[in-house]
C-alpha cells in the first residue's frame, strides 16, 4: 500500500482505516489488516470502490509503484494524482510489520488477478 503515495484515493475525512485495523484481538494478517484498513475504499475483492482506485491497476504495478510509495501513503497520505477520488488521508494506527503485511498481500493479490488496463475501460 506504501504505492499509495501512489493514489489519490478518497479524502474521506476519518473514513478509510480509521480503526487502526484493530480489534481486540487484533488481525494477524495482511487480508485481515487490508480488509480492516483499506477495504472501505479499495473494495474488499480491491478492485476499487467510489472512495478509491483498485489496486489491481497497473498504476500499482511494483515498477511503477514500488513498496516505498504504497507504505508513504500509509504512513503519509497521497496527493491525488492518478486518479479524481480526492487526496488520500494518512492510515493511522499501523505498525510497520502490520504495513508490511498490508502490502505483502496486496502484491500477492496482484499475482493471483493479474493487473487491470490504466486508465480502466
Amino acid at each position: 500500500m506504501a504505492a499509495l503515495a501512489v493514489a489519490g484515493v478518497a479524502q474521506v475525512g476519518a473514513a478509510c482505516g480509521d480503526d487502526g485495523g484493530r480489534t481486540e484481538a487484533g488481525p494477524t494478517t495482511g487480508a485481515e489488516l487490508y480488509q480492516r484498513s483499506c477495504a472501505s475504499c479499495h473494495g474488499r475483492d480491491l478492485r476499487g470502490t467510489d472512495l478509491g482506485p483498485s489496486h489491481l491497476s497497473q498504476v500499482y504495478a511494483p515498477d511503477h509503484h514500488p513498496d516505498a510509495s504504497f507504505r508513504a501513503a500509509i504512513e503519509e497520505g497521497s496527493t491525488a494524482h492518478h486518479w479524481d477520488f480526492g487526496d488520500m488521508p494518512p492510515i493511522r494506527g499501523l505498525s510497520d510489520d502490520e504495513i508490511d503485511l498490508v502490502i505483502a498481500y496486496v502484491r500477492e493479490q496482484q499475482e493471483i488477478h493479474g493487473l487491470e488496463p490504466y486508465p480502466p475501460g
